[in-house]
């Protein structure tokens, strides 16, 4: 299934942080081809989508998305093309509460709210 040429709708935002099968796959280096998918935790703040790579930005699609800029999203029966935005300053804290509320009891909570995974934090739009 080609992924659909558009930002997520709130609609779609709203969904797959519901859900819990996120994957992502930014663009490899030549811009077209998508790396391997990633399963990941999403979460939304404000109506905005967050993940986080949990090895830090060493992670291999954290530099992927970081450089390319975008690639596509498997998540909660949807696929769509997006793009990938750093984050940066006080909206963490408001992303490590989503983390903590949706990810409640996991042993990887953890790790990410850890300083590496928030230095790793990137905005799917």
């Amino acid at each position: 299934m080609e992924p659909t040429l558009k930002h997520l709708s709130k609609e779609d935002i709203h969904k797959i942080a519901a859900a819990d099968d996120f994957h992502i796959a930014p663009y490899r280096e030549d811009g077209v081809t998508y790396g391997t998918p990633t399963w990941i935790w999403s979460v939304e703040v404000a109506d905005q989508l967050y993940v986080r790579a949990y090895n830090g930005s060493k992670s291999r699609w954290h530099r992927a998305a970081m450089e390319q800029k975008a690639g596509k999203i498997v998540a909660a029966g949807m696929t769509r093309q997006v793009s990938f935005e750093p984050v940066a300053g006080e909206i963490n804290e408001r992303i490590d509460e989503a983390y903590r509320k949706k990810y409640k009891g996991s042993p990887y909570l953890d790790a990410m709210i850890s300083k590496r995974a928030t230095a790793a934090t990137v905005r799917v739009k």
